[in-house]
C-alpha cells in the first residue's frame, strides 16, 4: 500500500509541463527523424509515445507501465499493419518507465528479452538526466537495428504507421 501511495503522489507531482518542455516541438522533430530512419531496411513500422503521469483513477488500472503500455499500443492501433509488425516506445516520465511493446509479427520471430538492452540503455541515460531526446533517438535506432535482424524488407513495404511521435 505504501508504494502505492508514493506512485501516485510522485505521479500528482509531475506535471505536463515538464514533459512539454523536455520534448518541445523541435525534440519531437527529431524523434520523428529517428523513427523515419530506423524504419528503413525492414518491414517493421515503430512508434513512440511519451506521458507525464497517470491520473489516479488510471493508477488504479494500471499497476505497471508495462499495462499502460499495452494500452497505448491499442490506442494508437500500432496492432494495425499488415503483416502485425508494430513496436512501440513507451514512455512513462513519472516513473521513468520504458516499455517496448512488439505485435505479434515480430515477437513470434524474436525473444522477449531482445528488447531488454535498448531499454536498459534508455533507462540510464534517463537516470543521468541529460540529453534525453537524444537518448530516446538512440533507442529508436537500436529497435530498426533489431528489426532490420528480424524482418526483411518484402518487395514492397509501405509505411503504414505515422512517424509522429505522440505527448499523452
Amino acid at each position: 500500500m505504501a508504494g502505492t501511495f508514493a506512485r501516485t503522489m510522485k505521479h500528482l507531482g509531475t506535471g505536463a509541463g515538464v514533459v512539454r518542455r523536455r520534448f518541445d516541438r523541435k525534440a519531437m522533430e527529431r524523434i520523428s527523424d529517428a523513427i523515419a530512419a530506423a524504419e528503413i531496411g525492414h518491414a517493421g513500422e515503430v512508434r513512440f509515445a511519451v506521458e507525464a503521469m497517470l491520473p489516479v483513477r488510471a493508477l488504479l488500472r494500471h499497476p505497471d507501465a508495462r499495462s499502460r503500455a499495452i494500452e497505448v499500443f491499442s490506442q494508437l492501433r500500432v496492432w494495425d499493419t499488415q503483416d502485425n509488425t508494430g513496436v512501440l516506445l513507451y514512455l512513462l516520465w513519472a516513473d521513468r518507465a520504458i516499455e517496448i511493446v512488439a505485435d505479434r509479427g515480430i515477437s513470434d520471430r524474436l525473444p522477449a528479452d531482445v528488447w531488454k538492452p535498448p531499454c536498459d540503455r534508455l533507462s540510464a541515460r534517463l537516470r543521468q538526466g541529460d540529453a534525453v531526446v537524444e537518448a530516446v533517438c538512440e533507442c529508436v535506432a537500436a529497435i530498426g537495428d533489431i528489426l532490420r535482424g528480424a524482418l526483411p524488407m518484402a518487395d514492397h513495404t509501405p509505411d503504414e504507421l505515422p512517424d509522429t511521435p505522440v505527448m499523452l
